[in-house]
C-alpha cells in the first residue's frame, strides 16, 4: 500500500478519533484540527515504512503529542523570557488591552446584526446612511440598531453618559474606557 492510499484510508477511518485526540490535547476544536493536519504533514512528508492504517494512526498520534508538548515548552520559555525583553521606556498598554478585551467580550454578546452595525459605524467609520446601505436596511433601522448597540455596550464598557453621541466608540476603536 502506498502512502497516498494510507493517507486516504487514515482520513476515512481515523479522522474523528484524531480530531478528538487533538481537541483533548489542546482544549480547542480549531487548534486540535490544526494539530492533526500538522502531524499528518510531518509524518507523510518523509518517506516512512508505514504499511497499514493502524500503524499510521499510531505514528500520527505520537507526532501530535510531541508537537503539542513542544509547543507548550516554547510557550513556557517565551513566557519566562518575554518580560525580560520589555524596555523600561516602553509605555504600559495594559489599560488599553483591558479595555479592548472588554470591548471584544461586549461585542460578542450583541446579536449579529447589531454587532455588524456597531462595527461598521465605529470601527469602519461609516455614517449611519452608509451603514444602512452596506447592510441593506433602512436608515431608521440602522439608527435603531446603533442605539440598541450603544445601550447594550454602555454598561458592559462602563459608559454611563447617555447624552454623549457615541459613548462606545472610544472603547471599541481605542480600547479605552471613558
Amino acid at each position: 500500500m502506498n502512502s497516498d492510499q494510507i493517507i486516504e484510508q487514515l482520513y476515512d477511518a481515523a479522522a474523528g478519533r484524531l480530531g478528538a485526540y487533538g481537541y483533548l490535547l489542546t482544549g480547542s476544536q480549531a487548534a486540535g484540527e490544526d494539530l492533526v493536519q500538522e502531524a499528518i504533514v510531518r509524518v507523510f512528508v518523509k518517506r516512512r515504512r508505514l504499511t497499514n492504517v493502524p500503524q499510521a494512526e499510531s505514528y500520527v498520534r505520537t507526532t501530535m503529542r510531541n508537537l503539542h508538548i513542544d509547543s507548550l515548552r516554547r510557550e513556557s520559555r517565551w513566557r519566562r523570557l518575554a518580560p525580560t525583553q520589555l524596555h523600561a521606556d516602553t509605555p504600559d498598554s495594559s489599560a488599553d488591552l483591558a479595555g479592548s478585551d472588554a470591548a471584544s467580550r461586549a461585542l460578542t454578546q450583541l446579536p449579529p446584526r447589531l454587532r455588524a452595525a456597531v462595527v461598521l459605524r465605529y470601527l469602519d467609520g461609516m455614517s449611519v446612511l452608509e451603514v444602512a446601505h452596506a447592510m441593506g436596511i433602512g436608515e431608521g433601522t440602522a439608527k435603531r440598531y446603533l442605539a440598541d448597540g450603544r445601550t447594550a455596550l454602555g454598561p458592559a464598557l462602563g459608559v454611563t453618559d447617555s447624552t454623549e453621541p457615541d459613548p462606545a466608540s472610544d472603547v471599541i476603536v481605542n480600547g479605552r474606557m471613558s
